[in-house]
Order: structure tokens, then sequence, then C-alpha cells
């Protein structure tokens, strides 16, 4: 008798939660090796794609170990009755919209009735909220308590609380959950066929990184719980890392921050319902009443019975919204494309460059944003560096020293207050030069992406990668032509005179340029007002949902799920930002008139900067 008491209890410590324990210890020597491979950034460019494949096929090895033990999700359509019913028993009034599917689209808001510019549609309490607070007071508060990983990290104490609540089938928040999205269509979910359609894309790198830190946090705390006391009463021990990729692309998709009960500090939150509207562009509408402690969510425009209600996510690229949300917003009206520029410290005049720019102030290394806007895709920093890194010694000793110094560096920012005729073409040819590089790095033509884009049978996420290199490469067009035209405005308006300076006629010519809208700390990124437009989204059944990418402006202006699940504790440093060297420039007199001397001299610079 005691010895078949004996063998049962073996039997369930064997087995404990459904996993034997040589498959565990499995998984705790594989997670290992995953840690230590991840523990450190990608290498450089020539070697970070097969870094990644390395960890990649790891990975892969791992998840076929533990498919039998993934947490099951039940059909997603057959889960909505449940979540409205859970909704109404909340008193959560519906009468404006209801869930719907909108066929391709996938799940969205519908309007039930007419709704009108800035009216009151939508009202979500904290009781109905996952926050980091309920998180705490959850049975993960003691290991919260612990561990000074989860401590600093609110955005995986989230991912964690999602995962234990779907857990327990007694969750108060269980039909809110079900109701969510089997998988998602984030970075996390490429495979290497359809990362390598961003080759030339800065997102690239940025896909790969996620991967590896997210591979990292998994590593850790699968280690943690088969270790940690605390752990032992988590229904989450033996975490999967598709659980774990699957709740951490719950809530980088779902995120917002709202006041905390005291006031004192935000709190990390997902708002169910309300998180199911989707995309468009316009303005922020969506605030937290602390009165009511609730979430208040204005209707951006009017919107007839029957219509998809949109709201503004907040002014984020395509770029971002791919890699945190899972979608591509073609209209994006704030879309944007990253370029890294540098001075390379093997050009004669390295020294007295960085001293201008450190006087503005600029780094002589720095990334900065080419925008979609066709009018004002360049901005006051890009021109400042593109004028001191195209400047002579001449130049460069006059907005150091002398009277009038600290004016002229205060003017680099200045569109009409060009340093020199040369400078100026000069500037403007190394950007035009530097575009066309990036653009022809690209394996395909923006005729080709079309074409492409008409094939039956691409997949999802191949299809997103296509459309956000085709937003890229329209931004850099525009940038090319805009050069062009900047150029030729420098000759009409600059060559003929000899000091080099603007006209007053053409000072009202030329459109400031533009500037990104800084919100007040209490709103919530989301919602608009007086505007529309199409809405972009992807909240399939079959998991590829965007209707999801929510920021609630929190004390430093906006949410950033990307810096919280990105730059995790578990580093020894931050990531660097992956930042180039420019190479040498050409040195060229600012008394030159010579245009082909100038713009060879900036292609020469801007070959040599991309190399």
């Amino acid at each position: 008798m005691g010895k078949k008491n004996k063998k049962a209890k073996s039997a369930v410590a064997d087995s404990e939660n459904g996993m034997p324990r040589h498959l565990r210890r499995e998984i705790l020597t594989i997670a290992n090796e995953l840690l230590e491979k991840c523990s450190l950034p990608f290498g450089s460019r020539n070697t970070e794609w097969n870094d990644f494949l390395d960890v990649y096929q790891v990975v892969e090895k791992l998840r076929k170990k533990q498919q039998n033990y993934v947490l099951h999700h039940d059909d997603r359509d057959a889960s909505l009755s449940g979540f409205v019913s859970w909704l109404h028993a909340n008193k959560i009034d519906t009468s404006a919209v209801t869930v719907a599917d909108f066929g391709e689209s996938g799940y969205g808001l519908k309007a039930t009735r007419d709704v009108k510019a800035n009216e009151l549609f939508m009202t979500i309490p904290r009781k109905l909220m996952l926050t980091t607070k309920t998180a705490r007071n959850s049975v993960l508060g003691p290991l919260i308590a612990e561990d000074r990983i989860l401590q600093s990290m609110p955005n995986v104490v989230m991912a964690l609380h999602v995962l234990c609540e779907f857990s327990q089938q007694d969750s108060f928040w269980m039909p809110y959950l079900k109701f969510l999205p089997k998988s998602y269509s984030t970075g996390l979910y490429f495979n290497p066929d359809e990362i390598q359609l961003l080759k030339a894309s800065p997102t690239l790198s940025d896909i790969l990184n996620q991967f590896r830190n997210i591979t990292r946090q998994y590593s850790y705390f699968f280690r943690l719980f088969q270790g940690h006391p605390e752990a032992s009463k988590l229904p989450i021990k033996n975490l999967c890392f598709d659980d774990y990729r699957w709740a951490v692309s719950t809530v980088m998709t779902r995120q917002n921050q709202i006041p905390s009960d005291s006031g004192d500090e935000m709190d990390t939150a997902l708002i169910p319902l309300w998180d199911m509207c989707n995309h468009t562009n316009g303005q922020i509408t969506t605030d937290f009443n602390r009165d009511l402690d609730r979430s208040e969510c204005l209707s951006l425009r009017d919107f007839q019975q029957n219509e998809e209600m949109l709201i503004f996510y907040g002014p984020r690229s395509n770029a971002e919204l791919l890699l945190h949300s899972g979608f591509v917003y073609e209209g994006n009206e704030f879309d944007r494309l990253a370029l890294r520029v540098g001075v390379s410290k093997n050009d004669t005049l390295y020294s007295m460059k960085a001293e201008v720019l450190a006087r503005i102030p600029l780094n002589s290394n720095c990334t900065f944003y080419l925008h979609a806007d066709a009018l004002n895709p360049v901005d006051g920093d890009l021109l400042a560096y593109l004028r001191v890194f195209s400047m002579d010694h001449a130049a460069l000793f006059e907005h150091m020293f002398g009277d009038g110094s600290s004016e002229r560096q205060q003017n680099l920012k200045e569109f009409l207050k060009p340093v020199s005729k040369a400078n100026e073409i000069k500037a403007w040819s190394f950007l035009e030069t530097r575009a066309q590089i990036l653009l022809r790095a690209y394996p395909t033509t923006l005729q080709e992406d079309d074409e492409i884009l008409l094939k039956e049978g691409l997949s999802e996420n191949s299809r997103l990668a296509v459309k956000l290199r085709r937003c890229e490469k329209r931004i850099l067009l525009n940038v090319i032509e805009y050069c062009a035209a900047q150029k030729e405005r420098v000759l009409e308006q600059f060559f003929a005179s000899d000091d080099g300076l603007i006209s007053e006629s053409c000072e009202q010519e030329r459109a400031a340029p533009c500037s990104c809208a800084k919100f007040s700390e209490a709103h919530i990124h989301h919602g608009s007002s007086g505007s529309s437009g199409s809405s972009e989204r992807n909240d399939k059944g079959d998991g590829a949902s965007h209707e999801e990418h929510r920021f609630i402006v929190g004390g430093d202006g906006a949410g950033n799920e990307k810096g919280n699940f990105e730059t995790v504790a578990l580093e020894s440093s931050k990531l660097e930002n992956g930042i180039e060297d420019g190479g040498e420039p050409g040195h060229l007199s600012a008394d030159c008139s010579d245009r082909s001397a100038v713009v060879a001299d900036a292609e020469a610079a801007a070959t040599a900067a991309d190399n």
C-alpha cells in the first residue's frame, strides 16, 4: 500500500501541471542556452542575420517540444456572445456601438445609431480593466514583490498577468480574454522568409532585436519559475514560448496608461471593448475621468448608423505600427523613415563639426526622420546637421568663434537662413544622393511591390512587409524630388546674388516644417475629432489582429511599450541605436559657385557615408 502511494506521488511530481519532469529539464537546458545567446545584442549588419537565425532555430526546437502544452484558445467567433454578456452584466452601455465582424478587416466596433462628432459614445470603468494594480493583487503579487525585473517592467507584469488569468477558468476577465485574438501579426510572428522581405528597411533590425529581447525574457522567466518558491503557486509555472509570445503581443498591441487610484503615478492597463476600436488619422479624443474613475471616448467625427467607429492611436510611424501593433496604415499622415547619419572620425574637420553640432545641440552620430509629408519631409534638426556636415573650415570657424556666432548657430535650423550658396547646394545634394542610395538598396521597385500585392496566396505577414517597404520607398522618392526642388530654388534665389541670402518674397513662399503635437498628460492616445478617413486594421478571427494598439499619455507624454518590452534590465547595457558613421566628406570653398563641383562633392560624401 505504501509503495503504491509513493509511486502515485512520484507520478504526480513527474508530470507536474501536465508537463513531464524530463521535458521540463530539457526545456530548462534550452532556456539556459537561449539566455546565453540573447544576453548581448546581435552583431553588426554583417552578422546580425546569422545571429538571429541561430536563435530562431533553437526557439523552433523549443516550440516543437512544447506544442502539446500550449494553452488552448476557443473559437473567437463563438466567444463573442459571452464577451457581450459579460459587458452587459457589468452595466457597460453599448447603446451606441456593437462588436462586428467587418469581413476581410476583421472585428471592430459598428455604430448602432448616428453618432455626432465629439459625442461621448463609450465609457469603461476602472473595475473592468486589467492593470498593474490588479496584477499586484493577484497570485503574481508575491513574485512581483521579490523580482526586480518585474518591479521595473510593468508591461512584462501585464503579460504574465494575462497568462495567469487566462489559465484560471473562474477569472473575472475570462470572457474578455477568451475573445482576444489567438495570434497576432506583430514582428514576433514573422518567420525568416517574411522578415527578409524587409531587406534594406530599418525595421528589419528592429524585428530581429524584438525577437531576441522577448526570447531572452521568456528564458529568464522559465528558469525563474522552476526554482523560485513563489512560482510554485502560479498556474503558468511551465511557461511555453508560444503562450508568452501571445501574451506579450496582447499587451503590446492593447496597452494603455491610466492614472493610478492615488493619481501619483500611471498604471498600465488593458481596457475591454474600447480596445476594439480601429485606427484612422485624426486627433486624440479619449480621456480618463478621475472623478468618475473611468475612461471616456468621444467620437472623432460624425458617424452614421452601421458605419465602423474609428479612433486615432497617436502619431506613430508605420514601422512602429507594424512592429508593435501588427498593421500598416498606408494613409498614415505621421509616417516617417529613420535616417542614420554620422560624421566620420577620419574627417579632418571632425572635431570642428562635432563641436558646432554640440552647440546646436546635436550629436555627431544621429538618427533623424524623413517624413511622409510631401511639403515638409525634412525638419530643422536634419537641415542643420546637413549644413554642418557640408561646411568647410572657414564656415565652421565662423560658427564657433567671433561676434554673431551664437546667432549663426541658431540660424542653422532655419530654412530661410542658409550658410552660403555652395553649402546649401551641397547639403541638399548630400541628402538627395543618400536617399537614392537607400532606395536602390531595396530588392524591388515600387512598381514591383504593387504587382506582388496583387498576387494570391501571399501570407498576411508578407503582405504587411511589402506594404511597409512600399511606404518607405514613397517617402524616399518624395525626399529625392524635394531635394531636387530645393537645389533649383537655391540656383534661382542664391546664385544671382553675392551674399547668398534669400529674399523676403522667397521667405513668404517657403512653408514652415511640420512639428509633432504634444498632448496633455491626462489624455489617452486614442480618438480624434473632426477627422475622417479609412481605417487600418487586421483583427481577423484567425488571429492576425491589430485593432489593438493602444497608448494613453503618461507622465512622459506617451506610453512606450517598445522601451518597456525591449530594454529589459537583463541587459548589461542599453541597446545602441545602430548609428552609422558617415564617410569622410569632401571639402568645398564657401565662395564656390560651380554647381557641378558642389553636387559631385556632396554625392561622394553621401556615398561614403552610406558605406
